[in-house]
């Protein structure tokens, strides 16, 4: 992304993607209007959805420690604000405790272990005393399965799939500029511009970010005039799996989990807080002979959030991390209990745990 990249005006980036989104003749069907078909069946039945967009539920507020729980394609959940009591540990890039994880092949069948308590970050050790301390630096947290030949691709071509996937998500989610609030440019020109309903939100989340069109959805940004990361290390577990999709296209799930140490802005501040973001994604790469599609992009297909620390039924378009005053002074959360570093649980089941609860507790961060 350029320097002035966040300076463009809304106005601009609006025409720039109304101009993207130009059909491509020949192609027998546009995936926005698969789209709009799929969430409308979604209002209908309560079986697992398959679009990229659907409802959300009311959401409640709690306190101490609090997670919000949303639906968009399928649910979205968002947990915030932490009990600094039972905060035991925080990030620990630079650390050095002890060796890295080897990359995430499988779902864990069990939680990390509880650090033991006391050990808060420092500017110096920002992941001091999390499960994050043993994670990976940016992608290299992220595991890539073998390629193979699936759907209406070749070896060759599903492993590229496989790293542009990975790129979507280093441009939507690591990306220092977008971090820092700018527009996640690279990370939108991945995503299918005939894709009608995605554009429109798009289109509308930075200008007018709400409930419905919340950029943070997809993409992690912090108000650099209020917050800033400590240190240029994100840590992250994940891994990226596939399989072949409607009408031969390759399905890629990601399914990842970031942690960001930042620090107030105004200058001289050394308490370092924690916003935890796990996301589900999952892209169509489809065949360009059966979908309106452009090369290099895919068909977004559902996705599922969960953040702690990134604020509760906010709407800024930017994660609101709080910091020890802020917490001390919010009321308890009527929600579950959700340990934002268990990824021994699929997105799917903390969705279904979760029902229509507003802002629950998390357990740690």
């Amino acid at each position: 992304m350029g320097k002035g990249e966040g300076s463009i005006p809304d106005e601009e980036w609006e025409r720039f993607l109304r101009e993207t989104e130009a059909g491509a003749p020949g192609a027998p069907e546009e995936p926005s209007a698969r789209a709009r078909m799929v969430a409308r069946r979604l209002r209908e039945e309560t079986g697992r959805p398959e679009p990229w967009r659907g409802q959300r539920p009311a959401r409640r507020r709690g306190g101490k420690g609090w997670y919000a729980v949303g639906l968009l394609v399928t649910a979205a959940v968002l947990v915030v604000a932490l009990d600094p009591g039972r905060v035991t540990g925080w990030f620990g890039g630079g650390g050095g405790e002890s060796a890295p994880l080897a990359a995430e092949s499988k779902r864990p069948d069990q939680p990390p272990p509880t650090e033991a308590a006391g050990q808060l970050p420092t500017l110096g050790q920002p992941f001091k005393g999390s499960p994050a301390a043993r994670w990976g630096d940016g992608t290299a947290g992220i595991g890539l399965p073998q390629a193979r030949a699936t759907g209406w691709m070749s070896k060759k071509q599903v492993a590229r799939t496989l790293e542009k996937s990975r790129d979507f998500l280093a441009a939507s989610s690591l990306d220092p500029g977008v971090l820092g609030g700018e527009r996640p440019r690279k990370a939108i020109a991945l995503v299918n511009p005939h894709q009608r309903d995605v554009q429109d939100y798009l289109a509308t989340a930075f200008r007018a970010p709400s409930r419905d069109n919340d950029p943070l959805l997809l993409f992690s940004r912090f108000e650099k005039t209020k917050v800033r990361l400590v240190g240029d290390v994100v840590k992250t577990r994940g891994r990226i799996t596939y399989r072949e999709g409607k009408r031969g296209a390759v399905e890629v799930t990601t399914d990842v989990t970031y942690v960001y140490p930042v620090v107030r802005a105004a200058a001289g501040s050394d308490e370092v807080a924690r916003t935890i973001v796990r996301r589900e994604v999952v892209m169509s790469w489809d065949d360009p002979a059966k979908i309106v599609i452009e090369p290099d992009t895919f068909s977004l297909v559902s996705y599922k959030v969960d953040t702690t620390n990134g604020g509760c039924d906010t709407f800024t378009g930017y994660l609101t991390p709080k910091f020890s005053a802020e917490r001390a002074s919010s009321s308890q959360g009527d929600g579950p209990e959700v340990d934002p570093y268990d990824r021994s649980t699929s997105m799917e089941e903390r969705m279904r745990e979760a029902g229509d609860a507003g802002c629950g507790t998390a357990t740690r961060s």
